[in-house]
């Protein structure tokens, strides 16, 4: 038997398991006459299917309605090799769904997710399966999303990453800043609780500059630090990514990419980075690889129909 490297913790069952609120897609393809490609989103659902194509093992935590919404997200997570063992019907609750909307700004997001079913996640639903499968996994992925839906979701989310780092789960955040969802001020003192609570925040430059104040990704990258959070991956978009670990800032370099729709190329990034952590990768590389699918995912419309698999990443960067 090969011994075990005392450099790495113990191998677990899961690699990565995400919290949060699921939701189906309606994605504009056309503007006149209106016309929308129905699919599936939700940040922290998002993540896990893209960490699921990259190759990690994964499981979902979440509220679901009895509504055949339900029943197509289910079979997706099941298609995608998701574990379903930690979501939970909710009879006579509905599941939310949301638009996205094109121009030359880029895409907006409408919500109709009010009262859903995860929307009335508690603390008490972290008992049983759901704490066994986050003590289960080397990662818990939440955000800011989850964080604004409701109270308590937020409070449920923060019990979560808590719990997890006080039982050896390492815990990653990604900031997703929707001010349709809640004031500045009530995501900024939301989002320093999660940052106390966190080994990996993953922000992105635009959430971080309304939430900082301050404009240049150096100067953001700071203004996480001092929140108290040890390491960070500032997202930029095409412009790649800031990196601090260990006291060290580096850059990985952006990709030139066709975008199509860029919805859920954050979820992208942060799915792939998590997966290739576990599987040995160390922070540079594993978000150079993260970069490089994310660039793949803004190539076709929807949040999860364009998520990459490992293969399709392996010969992108063969070919850089």
């Amino acid at each position: 038997m090969t011994p075990q490297d005392p450099s790495r913790p113990p191998r677990r069952p899961l690699d990565v398991v995400a919290l949060g609120e699921p939701l189906i897609e309606f994605n504009q393809v056309q503007a006149d006459p209106p016309m929308y490609l129905q699919g599936f989103g939700g940040d922290t659902s998002n993540a896990i299917i893209a960490a699921a194509r990259a190759g990690a093992r994964t499981a979902y935590l979440s509220l679901l309605g009895d509504d055949r919404w339900a029943d197509a997200l289910h079979q997706l997570w099941q298609a995608e090799g998701v574990s379903t063992a930690g979501l939970r019907r909710m009879a006579g609750q509905r599941t939310g769904l949301y638009f996205v909307h094109h121009d030359e700004r880029g895409h907006h997001f409408s919500y109709a997710r009010a009262g859903s079913a995860a929307s009335r996640m508690r603390p008490a639903d972290l008992g049983g399966e759901w704490q066994d499968l986050i003590a289960a996994s080397h990662w818990l992925h939440v955000s800011g999303i989850s964080l604004a839906v409701s109270d308590s979701t937020r409070d449920t989310v923060l019990q979560a990453m808590r719990w997890a780092r006080d039982h050896g789960t390492r815990v990653s955040l990604d900031t997703n800043l929707r001010l349709s969802l809640w004031s500045l001020d009530a995501a900024r003192n939301a989002l320093r609780q999660a940052m106390g609570c966190c080994d990996l925040l993953l922000p992105s430059l635009e959430d971080t500059v309304q939430l900082s104040g301050l404009s240049s990704p150096a100067d953001n990258l700071r203004w996480c630090l001092d929140q108290g959070v040890d390491t960070v991956v500032l997202k930029l978009g095409p412009e790649g990514a800031l990196i601090s670990q260990d006291g060290q800032t580096q850059t990985v370099a952006g990709q030139v990419v066709q975008v199509v729709d860029a919805t859920g190329a954050g979820d992208c990034f942060c799915g792939n980075l998590l997966a290739r952590l576990v599987l040995g990768d160390p922070l540079v590389q594993a978000a150079h690889w993260a970069n490089t699918a994310a660039a793949l995912s803004v190539q076709g419309h929807g949040a999860i129909a364009p998520l990459p698999r490992a293969d399709q990443v392996r010969q992108a960067l063969a070919a850089c």
